[in-house]
């Protein structure tokens, strides 16, 4: 159904070059981020009360962009596997799927190559929940994932925004660091996100060519950007091209989790940062207004389409959620929300912090 390898190979003849770095300084940005991986479990951990023990499960990888590729392409490769498999044994009985598969295969793995090559200059960092290890990308044991910083995207980013480098680094670990400790600390959490996830794979029920078709329209609208005459908020997202109402149930509740996460995220990096990033606020005001503005039209036009968007919505709305929580009840009384899937906000309190203090808390204590 999809021809990972040509995903790969694809990505990595189209994703941009890096900043010019010497090999001197590359080798120092990529010692530094380490150093700064290491320092920022302790601030993170004193600061969220979460997790207090070493972690030894999630490996640090400092990657650049061909590595992101190939490291997300593996995770993708696992976590759609059962649904691939699904589509494949539909399609076995139907006459001439083998040609149609090896040329559906091709077409799907290029157009997955270039949605990779285009968000393989825009990530940060990121922690990898379902990283199955490869020879070159290790990743924990025991379901654990990995933590990536893509670092030739910060050195990128700190010279546009004009920062102060050491302070930029470790302010893009703080919020990495969050997330790493976010799945490690609650040990339910990984496999209740799988569980939302495989639910809402298990509900696609189209025909295989379809689905690639749906693919395939994503691809040619992120080459072509927003038709002429389209309204500014009038495009679908890739997830809304190829899900079925039915998903749209199970899709509110993974955007609630994954504002939580980003929002939380956001918090703790802006919390811990007085105290160990001097240049904090001028970052912050920065990179909020890089945020904000986007660049071309063509950029905006992806970022819709991807529903990178609504990822800039998780952050903020996520962010106001957490904020609103900690200054009712406290951080103590925040981190209820990591009980268990229960206690986590629905999309609606994502927006009314209030109703998610009064389900949670004021349950708890009549």
């Amino acid at each position: 159904m999809v021809d990972w390898n040509l995903a790969v190979a694809t990505a990595t003849r189209l994703v941009r070059p890096g900043p010019d770095v010497s090999r001197d300084e590359a080798r120092a940005v990529v010692a530094e981020l380490r150093r700064h991986a290491k320092a920022s479990e302790g601030h993170v951990r004193g600061f969220t009360r979460m997790g207090t023990e070493e972690i030894h499960d999630t490996p640090v990888l400092v990657v650049d962009r061909p590595g992101w590729v190939r490291a997300n392409v593996a995770g993708f490769r696992e976590i759609l596997r059962p649904l691939l498999e699904k589509m494949q044994e539909r399609r076995g009985s139907n006459p001439g799927s083998a040609v149609l598969g090896a040329v559906g295969g091709k077409v799907t793995g290029v157009e997955l190559g270039m949605l990779l090559s285009f968000l393989s200059s825009r990530v940060l960092g990121q922690y990898e929940t379902f990283a199955p290890a490869t020879r070159d990308l290790p990743a924990g044991e025991n379901g654990g994932g990995r933590l990536l910083l893509v670092a030739p995207n910060i050195v990128h980013v700190e010279r546009e925004l004009d920062v102060e480098p050491h302070d930029f680094r470790l302010w893009v670990c703080l919020h990495e660091e969050t997330h790493r400790t976010q799945f490690t600390a609650v040990p339910w959490l990984r496999d209740h996100l799988e569980g939302e996830i495989q639910s809402f794979l298990a509900e696609t029920d189209v025909d295989p060519m379809t689905f690639l078709e749906r693919i395939r329209d994503a691809a040619q609208s992120l080459v072509g950007g927003r038709p002429e005459g389209e309204e500014e908020d009038g495009g679908r997202s890739f997830v809304e091209l190829v899900q079925t109402p039915a998903q749209r149930e199970i899709l509110g509740r993974l955007t609630a989790v994954m504002s939580l996460l980003e929002g939380h995220a956001d918090y703790v990096m802006d919390g811990v940062g007085p105290s160990v990033v001097p240049t904090v606020a001028e970052i912050r005001e920065k990179f909020q207004q890089r945020r904000a503005k986007g660049a071309s039209r063509l950029d905006m036009a992806l970022r819709k389409l991807l529903g990178l968007d609504a990822k800039l919505r998780q952050y903020r709305d996520g962010e106001r959620f957490v904020r609103a929580v900690v200054e009712q009840v406290g951080v103590d009384g925040f981190n209820r929300v990591w009980t268990s899937p229960n206690t986590l906000p629905t999309k609606a309190e994502i927006a009314k912090p209030a109703d998610w203090v009064a389900r949670v808390h004021r349950k708890a204590e009549s």
